[in-house]
């Protein structure tokens, strides 16, 4: 199997330079900023269990000549339309689409340009950040990475995904119920990137305030009420685990991506996880107040950061 990585930042970097140190055949299809670098430096992973350099295969837009067998899309959300003119040569009738991108419009905009059939469920859960240096650095020791059709079939293509996945230095997972994680992890990130940034502080933080663990928790029942509407909904393993997350907050330095990429005054996915929901929940007839002002919130930060954009 031939897999383009679309991305070498801190999520696509990551898991395709353990494929590529696994010996398994990757290309990253990058920008010449990003290239330059990486043919001066190396693509250098510092992780708990263990560094490494490699001198990858890149590629640049304009510049793939045939299709690959799969395709892990590892952009942000706001860069998604770039992004499939990018790798739009890459996608054969026989190519396996692996989105590894927050909320589930996404899934929509693939299906709409390369055909559902050509998109699987993806879920990451890794934690890991492109320092100044241009390393990828991991910040916490998981490191899963979750794929499986959206209806749950094992097919022949899912199959041999599998076989290259496994046993390449990460937990690679054939999930029987990967849109159930995905809507799941949905919920967590909108949950976790909502509070966060509203109240511009960790998890600790906000608890050590007046009101700030039930407001933690209303925040995460409004999410979890919007998705059982709109979607698969969660699970009650999940469910639990979120109260108890919040309610054992005490301390805690948890943070989101979201509010990372907020606090460096870096672009945000806030319309495609936190916009997109309240949407489609108000679609659905949903009443989300809190949601709703970190939402407007961000957007106050969105266009303050790039006027002209908006």
């Amino acid at each position: 199997m031939r897999m383009l990585v679309v991305g070498a930042g801190a999520t696509g970097g990551f898991f395709g330079a353990r494929l590529a140190q696994a010996g398994r055949d990757v290309t990253f299809l990058v920008r010449p900023q990003r290239a330059v670098r990486l043919r001066e430096q190396g693509l250098r992973i510092v992780s708990p269990h263990g560094n490494a350099t490699l001198r990858p295969r890149l590629i640049s837009a304009g510049e793939i000549e045939a299709p690959f067998e799969a395709v892990l899309l590892t952009v942000k959300a706001f860069d998604l339309e770039g992004a499939m003119r990018d790798f739009a040569a890459a996608v054969g009738a026989h190519t396996l689409i692996l989105p590894v991108l927050n909320g589930m419009k996404h899934m929509d905009e693939l299906a709409a340009r390369f055909g559902r059939g050509s998109v699987a469920g993806c879920a990451a859960k890794v934690s890991t950040v492109v320092d100044d240096e241009g390393r990828i650095v991991q910040l916490a020791p998981f490191q899963d990475l979750a794929y499986g059709e959206m209806d749950g079939s094992r097919s022949a293509r899912i199959e041999a995904l599998d076989e290259f996945m496994r046993g390449a230095g990460f937990d690679a997972r054939l999930s029987p119920n990967i849109a159930l994680e995905m809507w799941e992890k949905w919920a967590l990130l909108a949950t976790l990137g909502g509070i966060t940034c509203l109240m511009r502080g960790t998890l600790g933080e906000i608890e050590a305030v007046p009101g700030g663990v039930p407001f933690m928790s209303r925040f995460f029942e409004e999410v979890t009420s919007i998705i059982g509407k709109i979607g698969m909904g969660v699970s009650a393993a999940f469910y639990a685990q979120g109260r108890a997350l919040l309610a054992a907050s005490k301390g805690s330095s948890l943070t989101s991506s979201m509010y990372r990429d907020l606090a460096a005054h870096r672009a945000i996915e806030a319309d495609q996880i936190l916009g997109d929901l309240l949407e489609r929940g108000d679609k659905a007839g949903c009443s989300a107040p809190l949601v709703a002002a970190a939402y407007a919130n961000l957007c106050v930060y969105q266009r303050a950061r790039s006027p002209a954009s908006v």
